[in-house]
């Protein structure tokens, strides 16, 4: 059972997390009701990093954009605690800290996010909190033309697969460049590249792939012995390489004081709602929600907000989840632009276009989020 507030007293939202969902939920909730809520934002860091650009970071095209956390709080009128988010007491309604703090609510969105592990020891695993220093290396020696054989592999717990496409595009593009002869294999459990997009999205990318001699092998599955080899299943192939690149797999929070779902997912109901948990809100990587993407996160802090809206007594009709992905391919030459509505996991209304369908055209679309930071990079204020 849902209670809708009646108070007039501030209704106080404590948000846990400083990434795409925890800043979007900051924003809409400022949006929708600045007068009603008082908002408390947890976050383990100061500033908010725009990761879907740090791809280009190992290809020397500067630091991805950031963002500092306390001034957006500030913006808002929010209160920032900078800490990590421990666990949770939802009889009490209390949020405790890393630092040991303790935070009362009336309601909680947890934007928490997930925990990347690699998958392959033999690999190097992406990983967008540090891809510069993980693979600056490896570019400078495809530069050098020290590796020639080189393979991108998407384990069968993906996370979001695009980086892999877009460190493959923009790695065969700079041996092409460099006048070095590249050999780029994508090995990946998906049916064709990208298929979460559809069928017209993903033919497009394939046409691409294959424009830059980048040879995809769908629907495997793979482990990696060593260094140089990827044993490819079904099939049994052997493939022989100087390099293996992989996706992490992503593991849940696992938060104390909620129930988890599989591999440690926070179960969330249509309105982004934690099942069977009342004035609790997950958002993000966190859930349970197949698909781990930014503009995704997104969308689930809106849901969550709007339900909150409502529990707080402003006339905001809660509205349900349906997810829309609209994603920007780096290929080291014009990007392309993906768009497709998701249900049952799969895309539809799919398309691949050279000019973007959405506005502002960031690499994650976010209702509050997005313009907020396109009026920082244009006054100057991003960093």
């Amino acid at each position: 059972m849902t209670y809708t507030n009646t108070s007039q007293s501030p209704f106080h939202v404590v948000i846990a997390g400083g990434g795409v969902a925890g800043l979007e939920a900051l924003l809409a909730l400022h949006e929708l009701g600045a007068d009603r809520f008082d908002i408390t934002l947890i976050a383990p860091n100061p500033d908010f990093v725009y990761r879907p650009m740090v791809v280009l970071e190992p290809f020397a095209y500067g630091a991805a954009q950031r963002a500092s956390i306390e001034d957006i709080v500030e913006h808002v009128g929010a209160d920032l605690v900078v800490d990590g988010f421990a666990w949770l007491n939802a009889s009490e309604r209390t949020v405790h800290t890393d630092a040991g703090e303790s935070i009362a609510y009336d309601a909680l969105i947890l934007a928490v996010g997930g925990h990347p592990c690699p998958r392959y020891q033999h690999a190097i695993t992406i990983d967008d909190r540090r891809l510069d220093e993980t693979l600056h290396g490896l570019i400078q020696d495809v530069e050098g033309g020290y590796v020639r054989r080189l393979a991108f592999v998407v384990p069968p717990r993906m996370a979001w697969p695009l980086p892999t496409y877009e460190l493959a595009l923009m790695t065969s593009r700079r041996a092409y460049d460099m006048n070095i002869e590249l050999e780029v294999t994508i090995v990946t459990p998906e049916d064709t590249p990208l298929a979460i997009f559809g069928d017209g999205a993903s033919v497009g990318v394939s046409e691409i792939l294959a424009d830059a001699g980048i040879t995809v092998i769908p629907s495997a599955y793979c482990e990696v012995p060593d260094s140089r080899h990827v044993v490819i299943s079904p099939g049994e192939r052997r493939l022989e390489v100087d390099r293996v690149v992989a996706l992490p797999e992503l593991y849940g929070p696992a938060v104390r004081g909620l129930p988890s779902a599989e591999h440690g997912f926070i179960p969330v109901d249509p309105h982004c709602q934690v099942r069977g948990v009342e004035r609790v809100y997950a958002a993000g990587d966190a859930t349970d929600f197949a698909l781990k993407y930014g503009g995704i996160s997104a969308q689930q802090a809106d849901t969550a907000v709007r339900a909150i809206a409502a529990l707080s007594g402003l006339p905001i009709e809660p509205t349900v989840f349906r997810p829309v992905i609209h994603g920007i391919l780096l290929t080291g030459a014009a990007p392309r632009y993906l768009s497709a509505q998701i249900t049952g996991g799969q895309g539809f209304s799919s398309r691949i276009t050279t000019e973007p369908t959405w506005t502002p055209p960031r690499k994650i679309a976010a209702n509050y989020l997005a313009p907020y930071l396109e009026d920082r990079e244009r006054v100057g204020g991003a960093r």
